[in-house]
């Protein structure tokens, strides 16, 4: 409301915009109480860690960036495309993952080092990026 009105009440030439300036606290309170009402519902909630634990550790396409990122390394052709064709429209288990991870044309330590990975434990560059915020 503010920035449509005070715009065209300039025009108008009601340079003092009293009508605007008296509506400024009322805003400000709603503004207010609405802070308060948040502060108060997020405080109410409760975290699930069972829950989230069980999401992430059958989020096993979590670990699609890390495999994505040593394909490219290792100059692996297409490897967004390898990794599409793989998770595209199923969900994808340790199992198949990790077969996904044998064949790969890399280094044996690489390989090793991958199939190490678990969802639980895979933060990539998370921790780097908070520090540097």
């Amino acid at each position: 409301h503010f920035a449509e009105k005070l715009p065209i009440s300039r025009w108008q030439r009601d340079l003092t915009d009293s009508t605007v300036q008296r509506n400024f606290g009322a805003a400000i309170g709603h503004v207010l109480i609405a802070l308060k009402s948040l502060s108060k519902g997020i405080g109410r909630l409760e975290v699930n860690s069972m829950a989230i634990s069980a999401d992430i550790s059958d989020a096993w396409e979590v670990l699609g960036e890390a495999v994505q990122t040593v394909m490219r390394r290792y100059g692996v052709p297409e490897p967004y495309e390898k990794l599409k064709e793989l998770t595209r429209g199923r969900a994808v288990s340790k199992e198949i993952l990790q077969d996904f991870i044998r064949t790969l044309d890399i280094p044996d330590e690489e390989i090793e080092r991958l199939l190490a990975l678990s969802p639980e434990s895979y933060i990539g560059f998370a921790a780097k990026q908070a520090r540097d915020i």
